[in-house]
């Protein structure tokens, strides 16, 4: 077992020669919106993604499905199911079958198994001093599905938000095998800020996160500023500051934005300083959503993690 759960990885890692390791992960949540097809493809990128941020190339899935079938009928759990194989498809893999229960709130998702170079893997504990920190997809995505669960905005109005959480991390992944690089994880329910904590940890390094560098999805700041955000965020900020070292002209809302929760977000990727603009390139090469240089890791106050302009 090359990666288990020793430091808060996207995936496990097991060596099968010294030529391929098998990486799996498993992810499944309820709907985050009311789509059912959309509802698939997001929770099919989340889980699929995992593979992408452990420097891995997914080569198949399994479903994972909670289901009301007597109250929501078999159409609405068709509709989700191809909306997790049309994801599959597109990051070049096939769905080979899975197991449902029969269950009052609906949950999908999916294990997904993938393969890598037992060399290459991007585990949490691989950042390096002088490595850069670059982000692939912009955030927000907490505040703005609980401004649509509070009807300040409807699903319509967040359409950046949902195209951002149905993108696989592909162009991640592809430029990850292009440049190189050290580390990588994804940026899901623990925000920016605890995702990258959690790697400064493992890797006995300390980190600083640029607040001004962060893509930020259309009308993040202003609800935030307006106090809708999630209780997960609200969670993640009082847990994590402990390890947060928040600049004095960083604002309580820019702290609360770092700390966001989101669904299905982008990469984070700790690259050599020398490879930072060929791994951009590779990124914008790939259509990612955002290939933005957001921080450094740095040699002192290793576990934490500085938030300044």
């Amino acid at each position: 077992m090359l990666v288990g759960n020793e430091w808060a990885d996207d995936a496990c890692v097991y060596k099968l020669n010294d030529e391929q390791a098998v990486v799996q992960t498993l992810d499944f949540f309820t709907p985050i919106v009311d789509d059912p097809y959309l509802f698939g493809q997001i929770a099919a990128a989340n889980a699929i993604s995992d593979i992408y941020a452990m420097g891995a190339r997914p080569i198949f899935a399994l479903n994972i499905v909670g289901f009301p079938l007597a109250k929501l009928g078999p159409d609405v759990l068709g509709q989700i199911l191809k909306g997790g194989a049309d994801k599959a498809a597109e990051a070049g893999i096939f769905v080979t079958g899975g197991h449902s229960i029969d269950d009052a709130e609906p949950k999908y998702g999916m294990c997904v198994t993938g393969i890598v170079h037992p060399d290459k893997i991007m585990a949490n504990q691989g950042a390096k001093p002088g490595d850069k920190l670059v982000l692939t997809k912009p955030i927000g995505v907490g505040v703005l599905t609980t401004a649509v669960k509070r009807e300040l905005r409807t699903e319509a109005q967040i359409d950046a938000a949902i195209k951002c959480m149905a993108a696989i991390n592909r162009p991640g992944g592809e430029a990850i095998a292009e440049v190189g690089a050290n580390s990588a994880t994804d940026v899901t329910g623990y925000g920016l800020a605890g995702h990258l904590y959690e790697v400064a940890k493992a890797s006995n390094v300390g980190m600083k996160l640029h607040v001004d560098a962060i893509p930020v999805l259309p009308e993040v700041r202003e609800l935030i500023a307006e106090k809708c955000y999630p209780g997960g965020t609200r969670k993640n900020w009082l847990y994590f500051k402990q390890w947060l070292d928040f600049a004095d002209d960083v604002t309580d809302d820019e702290q609360l934005l770092v700390c966001d929760s989101q669904t299905s977000g982008g990469m984070v990727i700790s690259v050599p300083a020398d490879k930072c603009d060929a791994l951009a390139a590779s990124l914008k090469k790939h259509n990612a959503m955002a290939a933005a240089v957001v921080g450094e890791v740095v040699a002192d106050h290793p576990g934490r993690l500085a938030v300044v302009r």
